[in-house]
């Protein structure tokens, strides 16, 4: 399996808004987790075109991304221009 216990600690450790590795609520924690599943979910499609289940499960996914960016932008911009820069997300 792509994402493993440990892979989510280590993502969840290093993105954090405080840095605690228990801290899975965030929204930085969440966006970094997705940005991880969209990154591989998009890999999968490049190979398998064809497989629409995944294509909107990553649609999804992306939407959910969106959304917490949105939310954390309205709520606490540097937190939110961190986060874009630590993950080299485009906006």
């Amino acid at each position: 399996m792509y994402l493993d216990k440990a892979k989510k600690e280590e993502i969840f450790g290093q993105y954090s808004h405080n840095g605690n590795a228990a801290d899975t609520g965030s929204a930085e924690s969440q966006i970094a987790l997705f940005s991880y599943r969209i990154k591989h979910l998009t890999e999968h499609l490049k190979k398998n075109h064809k497989d629409h289940n995944t294509a909107r499960s990553l649609t999804i996914l992306v939407g959910k991304r969106r959304a917490l960016l949105d939310y954390l932008y309205d709520r606490d911009i540097t937190r939110y221009r961190a986060i874009v820069k630590a993950l080299g997300l485009r906006r």
